[in-house]
């Protein structure tokens, strides 16, 4: 199988490689430790029970003499268990035990000593390994005392092979391991580059790759997508400002070249003051639409958070009362007024009073009476859900629950003609002001007309 290079250069195959390091020195340590208690544990037993043999055997020597030596090694000597025995005179003459002859390490100074021995199986003569204790007796006597350990060292050979054994395999399969997941993260990686790659392409119709484990690559691929999402609205968005601006901008200034050249046609004084007086008027409109924009621009990009100062919202309000209440009586209509005192919120003083200039404008050019053409409006301040909210209302046509959504979008107006005076931004520069401020608005039916609900969370 060919190795894909990029899976080694990935970082999940690095943290794997990593945490196998770990995980093997780690797993190493342990078996290891055990390894070798398990070694010295039996080579202790061992030799504390040959200890105590010896010990028995020497007591037996000095209570019994020769002839009782003899006749217990003789005895233990028939015993098939394990156990080495060998009693010699001064020369080294075997009197008794299971062994032919003394060790080669049977001399000099009593000790311990290992050394191979051979035995009778079934499959015939073998080698073993035997550890033993000499020991010199009275008269120059010698007993040697022992423990077959071959069985002991297998185990311990059996533990140590177990041990690399298990360090190979965990290395096998940490790398294989590693390797798959290192090529499956791969794998994700490059299908959310090709998919970057065909956005970055124009298409922003496409959407990052999501498998639904809802792990932290799903959760990147579906934060992305959110934000593509937001892009291609905006994007969208932008396109159908340019049209709708093309639409507004056109029609007046067709207006103004005409009137101009009619003006400079005719030569009179009179025409041409008119023309320039009907000039000024279009350009102080189209000035007004991109004063908006620019309003509009300026709260979305949040430029104006860092001077929020403490607002009343409630004195603002009855500011605002104040300023419409004339007009609206002078249509024989009514402002009502319902102000929770000191409901205050951090904000910038003058963009809530344009959004409030706004929304009250909008009410007495659209919430009037469907029979009577008279406006009624409502402005009510309270803390709702524990968050100062701003509340006006009117009793007018309302708003269809389909255009609620777009109606806050640029330069979308209602009224399909285009004819009313407006510039479709009114609300746009609301929603603006209210994201500003982190704040919420909901468009809901009064029954009849608008009831405009806005949440500040400062």
């Amino acid at each position: 199988m060919r190795i894909n290079l990029k899976v080694l250069k990935t970082s999940t195959f690095r943290l794997a490689a990593i945490y196998l390091v770990v995980f093997a020195v780690s797993t190493g340590a342990v078996l290891g430790y055990v390894y070798w208690n398990t070694v010295v544990l039996l080579q202790q037993q061992t030799d504390d029970t040959i200890g105590a043999e010896v010990q028995g055997l020497a007591e037996q020597y000095r209570q019994r003499g020769l002839s009782g030596l003899l006749e217990i090694v003789k005895e233990r000597s028939k015993e098939n268990n394990g156990s080495i025995y060998l009693f010699t005179n001064f020369v080294g003459r075997r009197l008794a035990g299971n062994l032919d002859g003394l060790p080669v390490g049977a001399v000099g100074k009593e000790g311990w000593i290992e050394f191979p021995y051979g035995i009778q199986t079934k499959n015939g003569p073998d080698k073993h390994i035997a550890r033993a204790y000499h020991l010199q007796l009275a008269g120059g006597f010698k007993l040697v005392v022992g423990r077959d350990v071959a069985e002991r060292r297998e185990l311990a050979r059996v533990i140590r092979t177990a041990l690399f054994w298990a360090l190979g395999l965990a290395a096998v399969f940490g790398v294989s391991g590693a390797f798959l997941l290192s090529r499956n993260f791969l794998a994700r990686i490059d299908s959310i580059s090709a998919t970057s790659r065909t956005i970055m392409a124009g298409d922003l119709s496409e959407r990052m790759p999501v498998t639904g484990t809802n792990d932290e690559l799903d959760r990147l691929a579906t934060s992305l997508n959110e934000m593509l999402d937001q892009i291609e609205g905006l994007m969208m968005g932008m396109k159908e400002v340019s049209s709708n601006i093309a639409h507004d901008l056109r029609t007046p200034l067709t207006r103004m070249r005409t009137r101009v050249e009619a003006a400079l046609r005719t030569g009179k004084d009179k025409d041409q003051t008119e023309a320039l007086q009907s000039t000024l008027e279009e350009t102080d409109q189209l000035l007004a639409t991109f004063n908006a924009l620019l309003s509009i621009a300026k709260a979305e990009a949040g430029q104006a958070r860092a001077g929020f100062v403490p607002v009343n919202l409630s004195e603002l309000v009855e500011e605002m009362s104040e300023l419409y209440e004339p007009i609206v009586e002078d249509e024989g209509g009514m402002l009502e007024l319902k102000v929770e005192p000191d409901v205050m919120i951090a904000g910038d003083r003058q963009l809530l009073a344009q959004l409030m200039t706004n929304l009250i404008d909008n009410s007495l050019k659209y919430g009037r009476d469907p029979e009577s053409n008279i406006p009624t409006i409502s402005l009510q301040t309270a803390m709702i859900d524990e968050k100062p909210t701003l509340i006006i209302a009117d009793k007018g046509v309302g708003i269809a629950d389909k255009d609620r959504e777009r109606v806050t979008e640029r330069f979308v107006r209602l009224e399909e003609s285009r004819s009313a005076p407006g510039n479709g931004l009114g609300l746009s520069l609301v929603k603006g002001v209210v994201k500003l401020h982190k704040g919420e608005m909901v468009l809901q039916d009064n029954k009849p007309g608008l009831k405009v609900s806005i949440k500040f969370n400062t």
